[in-house]
């Protein structure tokens, strides 16, 4: 067996799927991804119980692996703009996220309102709130502490990572064992004033030279995204924030320098004073590797336990 490479491996339960209400009245289709090398141990009970969408979660195998195993790592993630939880390069990088510990690391993912199997319509608002669902229901229902948590996201799914992480620090002060965004963007406006297809043709940069235009359409962008700014709120509210952020530099949808912003928001956000580009770059621990990218790193605070660390990985290839 290899991993989870598609939805049909949900008929031999490696894949649970099962539905997950919102607080508004919404119904997410929700994926849970058992290790590999967990799945093997208990293949014979999975393969003999009961396949497809699960009526109640809570009383599938896959629900006690995870609940009842004092050990288990759990890695939520949240995927990009469009398609579903199973579309694509998707898959892969499910796998790749449990790969480091092949009987311990789960992964929760959900499409979310308006996508694939789920209901509603997707808003900013109801996408965090969908974030929120699934990490309550992790937490609340399958009874994983946050210190057992990952918040995994890519692109789209960068910003809500962000806004669910960052909801839980301040309304609950909970803070969980990683934050991870791939392929960020600092807020929605930004993202559509540097986008460009295939790094040739430019959307909405002309813009620039008409800050009256550029002005305008910053006002009647209804979902902004504001990534920066929570990311920023994130960091205040947190003790021990271990945050990291990826990039390639070859990444033609979102460039890079998306996340060097971010990493210097969130670096500068340790700070109640407040610093310069100059300043963080004097204190900031540089790590050149060479052909393969750099990497940048943070941290606050005297001690491991309560301080926030900040980390960049800037990779030169890797880009979508």
């Amino acid at each position: 067996m290899s991993g989870v490479l598609s939805i049909k491996d949900s008929i031999e339960n490696q894949i649970q799927p099962f539905r997950l209400p919102t607080p508004d009245g919404e119904l997410l289709y929700a994926w849970h991804i058992l290790p590999v090398g967990l799945y093997s141990k208990h293949e014979n009970v999975l393969v003999n119980g009961p396949t497809g969408l699960a009526e109640d979660m809570t009383l599938t195998t896959a629900f006690e692996l995870l609940s009842n195993d004092p050990q288990a790592r759990l890695v939520i993630s949240f995927h990009g703009n469009a398609g579903t939880v199973a579309q694509g390069w998707r898959t892969d990088t499910y796998r790749t996220l449990a790969s480091s510990a092949a009987d311990r690391i789960h992964v929760l993912t959900v499409d979310y309102r308006g996508f694939g199997h789920s209901t509603g319509s997707p808003t900013e608002e109801g996408l965090v709130t969908d974030g929120i669902t699934l990490v309550k229901w992790a937490i609340d229902v399958a009874q994983i502490p946050p210190e057992r948590i990952v918040i995994f996201g890519q692109s789209l799914g960068t910003a809500v990572s962000t806004a669910v992480a960052e909801h839980f620090a301040v309304s609950f002060k909970i803070e969980f064992a990683g934050v991870v965004l791939v392929a960020a963007f600092s807020d929605l406006p930004t993202l559509m004033l540097t986008y460009s297809i295939g790094n040739f043709i430019p959307i909405l940069s002309p813009l620039r030279i008409f800050p009256k235009l550029q002005q305008y359409f910053y006002e009647h962008i209804s979902d902004t995204w504001q990534t920066a700014a929570r990311l920023a709120n994130l960091v205040r509210h947190s003790h021990s924030l271990n945050l990291v952020l990826i990039h390639a530099t070859n990444d033609y949808d979102i460039p890079w320098k998306h996340s060097e912003a971010l990493f210097y928001t969130a670096a500068n956000a340790t700070s109640k004073e407040g610093m310069t580009f100059d300043q963080i770059d004097g204190v900031k621990q540089h790590k050149d590797l060479g052909e393969v990218g750099w990497v940048d790193s943070w941290k606050s605070g005297s001690s491991d336990e309560r301080s926030n660390r900040i980390r960049q990985e800037i990779l030169r290839h890797g880009g979508w």
